[in-house]
């Protein structure tokens, strides 16, 4: 099972994305995680992401493609994978599915979890008010003027990618605002369907 997960920061992915690991035996792939760990074993797209971090720049979506090749070779991800936060931007997209072909793969499903931000915006808000008042420290991505930004960012240059899997009548869109409990089921609706 390969699937990618879209949806705005704070939508649900990574509790459905985690459910998903454990009940499939699938991986869950962050570029984040993997560009970490690229780095950290030396691979040679691992030195090259290095190379552009220690120098303060941005890695390219090419040595992030690189990564992700890299990391669908590995026997974990044998049974499939669930990318979470990519791709970001319809030319990441087309890279995947560029890919994706060239390892005789294909995306199961592209899952969207369509949330109203404005109940989204004032979820994190309760959450990280909670927190306070439990004493707890708040989460960094539950600090409103993060969220707020993160938010902006998703809307400037990802939300472009879900209207480039619709268009390939890959985009199957789910109530991110319904109980965690029935977004699980709608997902697995999804799933048996493209099985």
């Amino acid at each position: 099972m390969r699937l990618v997960l879209l949806g705005p920061p704070g939508a649900g992915k990574g509790t459905q994305a985690q459910r998903l690991v454990t009940r499939h035996g699938i991986v869950q792939l962050s570029t984040g995680d993997m560009l970490r760990a690229a780095v950290a074993a030396g691979t040679p797209v691992g030195l090259k992401a290095k190379a552009v971090m220690d120098a303060g720049g941005l890695v390219s979506d090419e040595i992030v493609i690189g990564i992700i090749a890299e990391r669908l070779d590995s026997p974990d991800a044998k049974n499939g994978f669930i990318l979470d936060g990519f791709p970001r931007t319809v030319a990441q997209a087309e890279a995947l599915d560029h890919l994706l072909a060239e390892k005789g793969m294909k995306l199961d499903a592209v899952i969207e979890l369509v949330v109203d931000q404005e109940k989204l915006v004032n979820r994190i808000l309760n959450r990280a008010a909670e927190a306070q008042a439990k004493g707890e420290a708040v989460r960094k991505d539950d600090d409103p003027v993060v969220f707020k930004t993160r938010l902006e960012a998703y809307n400037r240059d990802t939300a472009v990618v879900a209207p480039y899997y619709k268009a390939r009548n890959q985009l199957k869109q789910i109530d991110g605002m319904a109980p965690i409990d029935q977004v699980t089921a709608a997902i697995d609706g999804v799933l048996a369907e493209a099985a």
